[in-house]
């Protein structure tokens, strides 16, 4: 004979709900009584005297390149003889949503996933960091996608600290970024870092 059947200590389905409300209100509970921390105000980090050098340093040195476009001539003119130099075999792009005509290259497009190269608007950029600040909205395929990710930045939009770019950012900026500091880069495994493995193996910064 089989022994007696153990209770079902699941609980049934339809209590999820009043479950997770359970929770929550525990948690409200006991944040209600946790002492409120005044908020600390500005970093006030220091400013570096050159954010545009200071932000191509920092870039370069996590694996990022930045180019300079040449003043002489038209700017989607020089990105097209730009990526045809680079001798990685650029025939099609991927353009991001607000890359204005003037900015993009006379290159053949095609989906994200299979383009070449990426090219995108970034809002602004991080000197202290050496960091990209590239808005996720309509853009993310193109940023992530292609092998080669081109990213053009107004010499005037880096700001010296994160700080700065988040107080002019947050009131005018819809939607989430990403802070990209040089090509995507990983040391998941075996502590080894390997470029390329979460989005392009090459980042190239075009200040203009």
């Amino acid at each position: 004979m089989s022994g007696p059947t153990a209770p079902n200590r699941r609980e049934p389905h339809g209590d999820g709900p009043r479950a997770r409300a359970r929770i929550l209100a525990r948690v409200t509970r006991a944040a209600a009584l946790r002492d409120r921390l005044p908020h600390p105000g500005r970093l006030d980090t220091p400013v570096p005297p050159d954010p545009v050098a200071t932000f191509v340093n920092r870039f370069t040195s996590q694996g990022g390149e930045v180019a300079t476009p040449d003043p002489d001539r038209a700017p989607r003119d020089w990105l097209t003889t730009f990526l045809g130099e680079l001798g990685a075999g650029i025939a099609t792009i991927a353009l991001g949503a607000d890359v204005p005509p003037g900015l993009q290259p006379r290159l053949p497009g095609a989906a994200p996933a299979h383009a070449d190269a990426g090219i995108s608007m970034a809002w602004g950029a991080v000197a202290e960091t050496g960091s990209l600040i590239l808005p996720s909205t309509g853009t993310r395929a193109v940023q992530l996608l292609p092998p080669l990710h081109v990213v053009w930045i107004p010499a005037d939009r880096v700001f010296a600290r994160l700080e700065d770019a988040l107080l002019e950012m947050v009131p005018t900026l819809p939607g989430s970024v990403g802070l990209h500091s040089g090509p995507s880069k990983s040391a998941d495994i075996g502590q080894t870092v390997v470029t390329g493995v979460h989005g392009p193996g090459r980042c190239i910064a075009v200040v203009h």
